[in-house]
């Protein structure tokens, strides 16, 4: 049997490339957005508003393609789960980058998907190898040269960034746990569903009246958020994770613009050198899942 690996020149591939990309500008650019609102919104107000509009119109986009029964789970109580841990980690991501920068509460969070590697040996039974010990090394110490511990004064926000990545790769293995299980539809609506019914409960707690103008902005963000993620489902839809994972750090390198462009912020050798060994960990995972994979390939081309 002939197996054929997605090439570069395969549109299919190309396009979940760019989506990819552009996913990443667009969710750091809702993150920059939001940074900007709770100059003058509570941030819990902000959090909700990027949790209810963004159900609200994936909510609305899938019931008018398809019916309402996307709504039904077959494992509730691991959505349940699921969703609970990326609720932590907006909210602990909205809270870091009131203090500090959006470039260095990105690539902190971007030591989730080596921490994924580590978890889904402990969790799902998936071998651990010798390169992602490596890797998950590696990114820790990328973590140290942003966080620096005695050589500056923690911030708590960078603690809450390091939060948000623990808690985000809890909800990578718990997507990766929810598959066969539930349709893309059922998991991408239980993404938010939960955290914008639960924040609109408890929003008359924060309730401050927005502006006409904060009004458009807060819709904003829901929005950038339903659809950095359909393009990020899409693009994993159209080609494998290996070949995409790489692409996946133009949302740093779009939090590093942003920051930089918009909010005025300095950003020092430390976290260069930081999130280079992040983005490099990340990179070694990449590389050995390439590795195993044209492994897999040429035993079955020889079946």
């Amino acid at each position: 049997m002939k197996i054929t690996p997605p090439f570069l020149h395969d549109r299919h591939v190309l396009f979940a490339i760019l989506s990819t990309i552009m996913a990443g500008f667009i969710l750091a650019a809702m993150d920059g957005l939001a940074k900007w609102l709770m100059r003058e919104l509570p941030t819990e107000q902000v959090v909700w508003a990027r949790y209810f509009f963004h159900t609200l119109i994936v909510g609305i986009v899938f019931a008018a393609h398809s019916g309402v029964g996307f709504m039904k789970s077959q494992r509730p109580l691991l959505q349940t789960i699921r969703a609970i841990c990326l609720l932590c980690v907006t909210v602990c991501m909205y809270y870091s980058i009131r203090t500090i920068s959006l470039a260095d509460a990105t690539a902190i969070i971007f030591f989730a998907p080596v921490l994924v590697t580590l978890l889904a040996g402990i969790f799902l039974n998936e071998r651990v190898g010798i390169q992602e010990w490596l890797a998950v090394s590696m990114g820790f110490v990328g973590v140290l040269w942003i966080v620096r511990p005695g050589f500056r004064e923690i911030q708590p926000a960078m603690l809450l960034a390091l939060l948000a990545a623990v808690s985000l790769s809890f909800y990578f293995v718990l997507t990766r746990a929810l598959r066969g299980k539930d349709s893309e539809k059922t998991t991408l609506f239980h993404t938010t569903a939960m955290g914008a019914v639960l924040l609109t409960l408890l929003m008359p707690l924060w309730w401050v009246a927005p502006t006409p103008e904060q009004w458009g902005y807060l819709i904003m963000t829901g929005a950038m958020g339903a659809t950095g993620h359909f393009l990020l489902v899409k693009a994993f839809h159209l080609a494998p994770a290996p070949v995409l994972s790489p692409f996946l750090n133009a949302q740093l390198v779009a939090a590093v613009l942003y920051s930089m462009l918009f909010f005025d912020d300095r950003l020092d050798a430390g976290f260069f050198i930081g999130a280079t060994l992040i983005v490099g960990a990340g990179l070694i995972v990449w590389a050995h899942q390439q590795v195993m994979a044209s492994r897999v390939r040429r035993r079955l081309e020889t079946k």
